[in-house]
């Protein structure tokens, strides 16, 4: 069985540590100690990632949308050309480049700082502003 520390831990949970400390000393999920450090078990830490998307999931607004794998982040790039337009987002611990039209990204009103949600379908991004 497969086992992290509390910093890979909220890496794979795109929280702090801090974050992820006090979720563990709130008994969010179970921890144990190998000497110095504090660890987590790796079927304890998923079942905890599934939990907390459905609570994040209730918590907010649903989009109305069909696609899935949603990655909220903010827009740390937008490279503009004549037609197209290029939008990086980091997402937690994900960088997530698209490739869009120039129009759609001045429609979005998407510049860098802006809070977005890349969306993933096959080989296709999709951004929704937030």
């Amino acid at each position: 069985m497969e086992s992290y520390t509390i910093g890979q831990a909220a890496r794979l949970l795109g929280v702090s540590v801090d974050t992820a400390r006090r979720w563990a000393d709130a008994e969010r999920f179970p921890t144990r100690r190998e000497g110095t450090r504090r660890m987590v078990d790796g079927p304890d830490l998923a079942a905890f990632c599934v939990q907390a998307a459905q609570e994040a999931s209730e918590s907010e607004e649903a989009p109305y949308t069909s696609a899935r794998n949603a990655f909220p982040g903010i827009v740390t790039a937008v490279k503009l050309g004549t037609v197209d337009a290029q939008v990086e987002i980091q997402a937690g611990p994900h960088r997530i480049v698209s490739l869009l039209t120039r129009e759609a990204v001045e429609e979005l009103g998407l510049e860098v700082g802006a809070r977005a949600v890349a969306r993933v379908k096959s080989t296709s991004v999709f951004i929704d502003r937030v």
